[in-house]
């Protein structure tokens, strides 16, 4: 479940999430949360945490200077306990950079390293699996290279037998208890990536006049997250 505050966080792990992909910005898509943010949830959460390694939103071609904030990211990651951290780099054409998302792998060890929906942007899946098979990474985010996992589903399943057990093929995107069974029974996917969020509005009883009214806040959906887990516990049983 994606963790886009600390009570969203509590409130996955509540509901029996396996892992929490931690990351701020949720208008961009996911950026990389503040040192804070990452000591308080490590302290918080018992399950899994994977802070996302992103400086910004936008385009997976990174410069120099970014590249070096991306390495301090992973350091502070390794320091503060993560159990992994999700990341990805491509170059100009479009294709995998092993070459520098190698040195953020290694950089990271012992920590695990998922790589993102960067995938659904290459020109190539097929080549680009195999250069994350290579790069040694856990597993691969994907939305089969369409706008949700649902319409990518067909293109999901090709990937999990390319992939054929060397690693993690896990859907993501528009995933929900309406739709989870059948996006794993069309992939034969085993593992599921979800926002669960909903959108909790400000509880201050006050608003400044000519001042616009604050955004609300993206939480998670306790009861979504349990139903999900339900669904595919009794779907693998």
């Amino acid at each position: 479940i994606i963790g886009f505050t600390l009570q969203g966080c509590i409130s996955a792990q509540a509901a029996g999430a396996h892992r929490i992909e931690l990351c701020d910005n949720e208008a961009a898509g996911g950026t990389t949360p503040s040192y804070g943010f990452i000591k308080m949830a490590r302290q918080q959460l018992s399950i899994s945490l994977y802070p996302i390694i992103r400086p910004r939103g936008g385009n997976f071609f990174y410069s120099d200077e970014e590249m070096e904030m991306m390495k301090a990211d992973i350091i502070h990651c390794k320091y503060l306990g993560c159990d992994g951290v999700v990341l990805g780099i491509l170059d100009r054409e479009g294709k995998v950079d092993n070459n520098r998302c190698s040195i953020l792998i290694e950089l990271a060890y012992p920590m695990e390293v998922s790589f993102h929906r960067a995938f659904d942007s290459v020109i190539n899946q097929q080549q680009a699996l195999e250069d994350i098979i290579a790069l040694g990474c856990e597993r691969v985010l994907t939305s089969g290279g369409k706008t949700t996992a649902e319409e990518g589903a067909e293109n999901i399943a090709n990937l999990v037998q390319q992939a054929a057990g060397r690693i993690i093929i896990m859907p993501g995107s528009g995933i929900r208890a309406a739709n989870i069974l059948e996006i794993a029974q069309k992939t034969g996917a085993t593992q599921f990536h979800s926002s669960a969020k909903i959108f909790l509005q400000s509880e201050h009883s006050y608003n400044l006049p000519n001042t616009l009214e604050p955004a609300p806040v993206v939480g998670v959906d306790e009861s979504e997250v349990k139903r999900m887990i339900e669904i595919l516990a009794a779907y693998h049983t």
